[in-house]
């Protein structure tokens, strides 16, 4: 994780050196795709670890991170491919995986909240 949050600002502080770097097209695409994908990269370690930590499985984040990489996809996506099912295919992705979100959210948010430390001992009563 480390080396590649290294290696993508290596690779964006060179290409700032040299002026002669297109930005616009291609390059630019390259470096939001690097980006989105170390970002991607960090969700998933935050389930894991979310998951060891607690043994809970935090379906929003689960949801989100697959949003995000459905997202790259998309901006990745060379501008002069010819393939529309894919792209109605994303886009069926992305509604789904909203409609998931909002629906799990919804939910969530109705829930009265859990403890998770020890019940609090109620005062003795006067005697």
């Amino acid at each position: 994780m480390v080396a590649a949050t290294l290696q993508l600002i290596w690779q964006v502080a060179w290409a700032l050196t040299v002026p002669s770097t297109p930005w616009m097209g291609s390059r630019l695409n390259q470096v939001l795709g690097d980006l989105l994908t170390l970002m991607i990269a960090l969700e998933v370690l935050q389930n894991i670890t979310s998951y060891l930590r607690r043994h809970v499985v935090q379906i929003e984040l689960v949801l989100l991170t697959a949003m995000t990489a459905v997202a790259r996809k998309v901006i990745v996506l060379p501008h002069d491919s010819d393939q529309p099912a894919l792209l109605v295919g994303l886009g069926l992705a992305v509604l789904a995986l909203a409609g998931a979100f909002w629906l799990v959210r919804t939910i969530n948010l109705k829930k009265p909240p859990t403890r998770t430390g020890p019940p609090k001992r109620s005062p003795e009563p006067d005697r």
